[in-house]
């Protein structure tokens, strides 16, 4: 038996339908393994020794692997045909190594570019060993991915609160995407002028030309650059007598776009489908992984992470032929189309995606497939389709129409021949000219055509626009960023870290990623160059290539980068500040239309507002904090009537209607509250506080809500049977209802402030029902009960209460038992007073009177080690699974 190890189960079971009872094929699942998410998984000091770590699922697939190889003659491993598919193979061979699974055993590393029966016997015969250097140039990829975020993700947290991560790469894209956004805002619109005049010929047709020349001179953009100008050029036209004295035709040729590689795959999904770059490849791993077609499973389309644009020989032909066959000889080119890459790196650039049997056509199998996979199989199949279709061919005419020096050009095409447009059109992210499928009538030069309407008309420049999912792909493949197998991850990462989010399919950069990324263009340019780290990934691969040694580039990059970080340590917050106000001051304080200063205070008047860092995050304060303490949240121009949030400080909501002491939103250590008045030290004086209930936004929160809160505890009602008054009430543990000792607290969607009686009455007896008179204590009389708490049922007698044991249920505790208990393991509560008083504090003023003995525990205690970049922990049986770790 030979064993064949692939990455997915799909791909397993097509594969072992192949191959027959003499093979299995088993899956790993993608990684089995990765780098520990904690700091100290790349050593530079040690030679950058690796610790990897498996994942629940990578330890179990490589378990089961293992127990096959045991019993195998020959191991193939046949992951993906690309870096990250020979690391995979990489890492179960080492695996294996480990569990002494391939003792005597033969190890093959085979690839296929497509799942059908002739390609996977084809690979299985012509085994080679694992390529070291795409091992290496991921290994590579890795460490320096690693190391970025891991050292320079906690600088983020400690100088710009509020941010989360940086990625090598993806800081790079969101520079990009926040680049645009700055273009946006400082556009300045600005105006200009054309002006058009219809013609008659002398057979009665019509056609439309353009003013190009005035006076002799040719005119520029902005040479009609106002109404004036416009209409001194309308008087000239209407002042001519126009002759026809220039006619050109040429013939042009459109010449077909390559199949799809991964960044052209992604980009027109967007554009004709709407997809995005994750769903699309998504959708392109089933179609490779195969389908099922009665009752036999085939790979549709060869493999789909890729930089290349040529063609296996023998599918050029099929589909040449194909062409010649469905839509006549004439649609056939002289020779078979052979296209070539851009990529640097020929190990990386892979064949084209292109279906695998051209036969298949989108009508064949659409019955096989669920609509999104439909509409892209189709895409592939018509863009390898019309790859070697014959070009398309177009006259184009230009005429110009003379009056002395006032020209005036009229232009069109007409498609001749189809050639590939037949079968498949390139969306663009630009217009296309109006003139393109415009036709002109019949003209000879010497004709005087007879003047119509003249139409003089406005317009203004505009912004470039935001980028795309495709633009930015497109973008970030021109600048050599990134691989084919990252696009889809980059943009998703940028949209999981809420740096940017997506509008109208177009990417928008939040305040957040605004921050980061002008943090980084200020104190960390190099690191987010664009030519710096495209030529990184040049560097890459070259190690793919074998031409260059991996430790070298990561020492080189560790060199420069460890210093740069190291040059950060002393940086003062203040630095931070300023340089964030200077590069984001225009964005958050945009000039004002009546001319008045954008930075001036609200609230005081005197003071300016500037960008400032609080545990929290960022947000826009006064300078002349702290006599004035005006704040609000970070958002383009603010609010006209200085509301503000308490993201740092404290928002004024108005006066007591009484006292006409000031009321106040603030934010405390433990959350947020109102408060009334100010502390007077020499009366001894505390103002009044009342936390905000469960679900308030502190947005909403006015007058009429801060006295409602500052008003607790409220009469609900009085109770019908027992004639004592039921209240409302805010707690530490949340809101609550209280009858005499009875407290419960309010579920979600119950309101402290408006609560009725039979709510309360409802909350309070099934409180009451989860305590159980059991009688008189003997020594005092006074009540023993039992209760059902937080943590467990207890028994209470007074002050004094003690846990049942986890054997005992409530219902079988008798008073002698109860007695008993408390005498043996009873503990005495706090009196009574003050718990009532703890239960009627505001949080705020609770937890500034807890925070002093705390405060100085905590200076005794020693400094907390520096947080660790954000990782996902591991869950308990993914911890369990981490038995082993393999450092390299």
């Amino acid at each position: 038996m030979n064993l064949i190890v692939v990455e997915s189960p799909a791909k397993a079971r097509t594969i072992e339908k192949y191959l027959g009872r003499d093979w299995r094929v088993l899956a790993s699942f993608g990684h089995v393994r990765d780098l520990r998410e904690k700091d100290g998984s790349v050593l530079p000091d040690q030679d950058f020794a690796m610790t990897w770590e498996p994942d629940a699922r990578g330890q179990k697939a490589v378990n089961e692997i293992a127990a096959a190889a045991r019993k195998a003659e020959a191991i193939y491993l046949a992951t993906d045909p690309d870096r990250e598919g020979e690391a995979i193979s990489w890492h179960v061979r080492d695996m294996l190594a480990e569990k002494k699974a391939l003792a005597g055993k033969k190890v093959h590393r085979i690839t296929f570019n497509e799942i059908t029966r002739t390609a996977v016997r084809r690979a299985v015969g012509q085994p080679r060993d694992i390529d070291a250097p795409l091992v290496h140039a991921y290994l590579a990829r890795r460490a320096l991915d690693y190391l970025f975020g891991f050292t320079l993700s906690p600088v983020l947290w400690r100088k710009l609160p509020g941010s989360k991560s940086a990625g090598r790469v993806q800081s790079v894209a969101l520079r990009l995407i926040c680049e645009r956004e700055a273009a946006i805002e400082k556009f300045v619109p600005r105006e200009y002028w054309t002006v058009e005049a219809d013609f008659l010929t002398a057979e009665g047709k019509t056609f439309t030309a353009r003013l190009t020349h005035l006076a002799g001179k040719k005119l520029d953009q902005f040479d009609l650059a106002n109404e004036a100008d416009a209409n001194r050029a309308v008087a000239a036209i209407e002042a001519g007598d126009f002759t026809v004295t220039a006619v050109e035709t040429k013939r042009l040729r459109r010449h077909p776009p390559p199949p799809f590689m991964t960044s052209t795959l992604q980009q027109e999904a967007s554009r004709k489908l709407r997809f995005s770059a994750k769903r699309t490849m998504q959708l392109a791993q089933k179609l490779y992984e195969g389908v099922d077609l009665d009752g036999e499973t085939v790979g549709l389309i060869t493999y789909m992470r890729t930089d290349g644009v040529q063609m296996a020989r023998e599918a050029m032909f099929a589909i040449r032929d194909h062409v010649g066959s469905t839509f006549g000889a004439n649609y056939q080119p002289p020779a078979p189309r052979e296209y070539s890459t851009k990529a640097k790196n020929a190990q990386e650039a892979h064949e084209a995606i292109r279906p695998t049997d051209v036969a298949r056509t989108p009508e064949a199998v659409s019955h096989y497939l669920d609509p999104d996979q439909r509409a892209l199989y189709a895409l592939i199949w018509k863009r390898a389709v019309a790859s070697q279709m014959a070009s398309a061919e177009l006259d184009q005419t230009g005429v110009n129409v003379a009056s002395g020096g006032t020209i005036l050009r009229a232009t069109g095409s007409v498609l001749v021949f189809d050639g590939f447009l037949k079968l498949y059109h390139e969306d663009l992210d630009d217009a296309v000219s109006e003139d393109e499928g415009r036709m002109l009538p019949p003209i000879n030069q010497g004709d005087r055509p007879r003047r119509g309407e003249i139409r003089p008309e406005q317009h203004f420049t505009e912004p470039p626009p935001r980028y795309s999912e495709a633009s930015l792909v497109r973008k970030l493949e021109e600048l050599g960023i990134g691989r084919p197998s990252t696009y889809a991850s980059i943009l998703q990462v940028l949209q999981d870290r809420a740096y940017v989010r997506l509008e109208a399919r177009r990417f928008i950069p939040e305040d957040r990623g605004r921050l980061v990324t002008a943090f980084l263009e200020s104190f960390f340019p190099r690191w987010v160059d664009y030519n710096f780290t495209a030529s990184l990934e040049e560097e890459l691969d070259l190690v793919s290539a074998g031409t260059e040694d991996w430790k070298m580039v990561m020492r080189r990059f560790w060199d420069a980068f460890s210093g740069a970080v190291e040059q950060t340590r002393e940086l003062k917050i203040s630095d931070v500040i300023d340089a964030l106000d200077r590069d984001l001051g225009p964005h958050f304080f945009p000039a004002k239309a009546d001319g008045t200063d954008a930075r001036a205070c609200p609230a005081c008047g005197n003071g300016r507002l500037g960008l400032r860092l609080g545990k929290f995050g960022a947000f826009i304060g006064c300078s002349n904090y702290p006599a004035c303490q005006f704040t609000r949240r970070l958002e383009v121009g603010g609010t006209e009537d200085g509301t503000a949030t308490v993201t740092e400080g404290i928002r004024e909501l108005g006066h007591h209607p009484e006292t006409g002491e000031a009321i106040t939103l603030r934010r405390g250590p433990y959350g947020l509250y109102v408060q009334q008045g100010e502390a007077d030290p020499e009366a001894r004086r505390k103002p009044k506080r009342a936390s905000l209930a469960r679900g308030m936004d502190a947005e909403s929160v006015g007058l009429e809500n801060a006295l409602a809160l500052l008003s607790l505890p409220r009469v609900v009602g009085i109770h019908p049977e027992v004639r004592d008054p039921v209240y409302a009430n805010i707690g530490r543990f949340g809101p609550y209802v209280q009858l005499g000792s009875t407290y419960a607290s309010l579920e979600p969607g119950d309101d402290v402030l408006v609560i009725g009686l039979n709510r309360a009455m409802e909350l309070l007896a099934r409180k009451l029902a989860s305590t159980r008179q059991l009688g008189s204590h003997p020594k005092d009389g006074e009540p023993v009960v039992i209760k059902r708490g937080r943590f467990g049922p207890y028994a209470q007698h007074g002050k004094t209460i003690a846990n049942l044991p986890r054997s005992m249920e409530m219902e079988a505790m008798t008073l002698a038992e109860a007695v008993a208990l408390l005498a043996e393991k009873g503990k005495t509560l706090a009196p009574r007073g003050a718990r009532a008083s703890r239960r009627k504090a505001p949080a705020a003023a609770e937890a500034a009177a807890a925070a002093k003995p705390a405060r100085k525990a905590a200076a005794k205690r020693p400094a907390r080690p520096t947080a660790k970049p954000a990782a996902k922990h591991a869950s308990k049986p993914a911890a369990k699974a981490r038995t082993k770790r393999k450092t390299v």
